[in-house]
């Protein structure tokens, strides 16, 4: 095999996808490359999938507002495998006037994931990430035919608070799911409930006041709390009336999207999996690597944040599995030489080298990027 660079960015948020990322890198090294665009589950994992092989499927679902959304997912037919991205159809992209956070629904992510496996999916990954609700996932256990109840027997209109009055969850009618492994992509640990759960760590940054963070932690334990009772899920028990995070509900991840996590985990029976390192295996990594002497990962911001399980840190891991040396590029940085080399990267290059002004950065960010590959095949090649 041609000895080659490997390209593996994330997206540029705001600017450009990982596809168009890796494109705008290869024409700027000027040498022999593969362009494997990656995600770790949050935005853009559809796109990265796509870009790797697998085909787009489109439809009409129910936004997070309860406006019909167009969103799709990724489908691989040889390994009847879909990858579904919760901010496709429940994210915070997909809210017309602002937030939501006590009506906001999961329940277009559902209706993904039942059509994938009315299509005979073997294996849906779920990425979560950019979510716009705070519901529990009860929106997506809806749409896959669970019908939440109040004492009375009325259906509970969708979003997070409509939880407080939740008495039985009735799921004689649930979308059949044996033989279908699902994995969830996400580098959340969150717990469900309490201090450190999906409504008091997320929940104002989907709009949440501190009386609204309240109400939907609550709301959020009483879920648990029936999925227990009626059912014998090991979501939480009661003791004086306050649901607490135990079983799944005290699972790390299960506060992920909004308490989404906790869904999968207890009505999908998913496993949680690191995001970027699940998704990596799944679109080749591995073996893309072989014979690469240089890896080019990166992401619109190196940040703390990189630091915490995404994309380039989780590339530069695998290719020092393999050996391969990496940099990156990206946007801007605010990670120390020191800090970069910890994570396994070499260097990085940022577009900021080239353009002070953050904007133009944006707006130019594909020529840019160009330049600075050049830059990095000078240096490195």
């Amino acid at each position: 095999m041609v000895e080659h660079v490997l390209v593996a960015p994330d997206k540029f948020k705001g600017s450009l996808s990982a596809a168009e990322v890796a494109g705008r890198v290869s024409a700027g090294l000027g040498v022999p490359t593969v362009e494997l665009p990656v995600a770790d589950g949050g935005d853009g994992t559809v796109d990265a999938a796509v870009a790797c092989g697998f085909t787009r499927v489109t439809l009409e679902v129910t936004g997070p507002t309860g406006l019909p959304v167009t969103a799709s997912y990724a489908w691989l037919d040889e390994q009847r495998t879909a990858v579904v991205e919760l901010a496709e159809a429940s994210g915070l992209r997909r809210l017309p006037g602002g937030p939501e956070p006590l009506t906001a629904t999961s329940h277009g992510t559902g209706e993904l994931i039942a059509d994938a496996v009315r299509r005979g999916a073997r294996r849906v990954v779920l990425g979560l990430g950019g979510s716009a609700c705070t519901d529990g996932g009860a929106g997506m256990v809806q749409a896959l035919g669970a019908r939440l109840l109040t004492a009375t027997g009325e259906e509970l209109p969708r979003g997070g608070a409509a939880l407080r009055e939740l008495a039985k969850i009735d799921i004689s009618g649930f979308i059949d799911i044996s033989g279908v492994e699902v994995v969830v992509a996400s580098d959340v640990d969150n717990p469900l409930l309490g201090p450190h759960g999906a409504a008091a760590v997320y929940g104002p940054q989907k709009g949440a006041t501190p009386e609204d963070v309240v109400l939907l932690d609550a709301a959020l334990g009483r879920l648990a709390a029936v999925a227990t009772q009626t059912h014998g899920l090991l979501g939480a028990v009661e003791h004086d009336g306050t649901p607490r995070p135990m079983g799944v509900a005290g699972a790390p991840g299960a506060g992920a999207a909004g308490g989404v996590g906790f869904a999968a985990l207890a009505f999908l029976h998913a496993d949680i999996r690191p995001g970027i390192d699940y998704l990596l295996d799944l679109l080749g990594f591995d073996e893309q690597v072989k014979g690469a002497r240089l890896v080019v990962t990166g992401e619109g911001s190196l940040d703390e944040q990189s630091l915490r399980g995404k994309a380039p840190v989780g590339v530069a891991q695998a290719a020092a599995r393999a050996g391969v040396p990496v940099v990156a590029v990206c946007g801007r940085r605010t990670l120390s030489d020191e800090e970069l080399r910890a994570a396994g990267i070499e260097a990085a290059y940022a577009l900021t080298d080239l353009e002070p002004d953050p904007e133009r950065c944006m707006a130019e960010a594909g020529p840019l990027l160009e330049r600075l590959a050049a830059r990095v095949a000078e240096e490195r090649l």
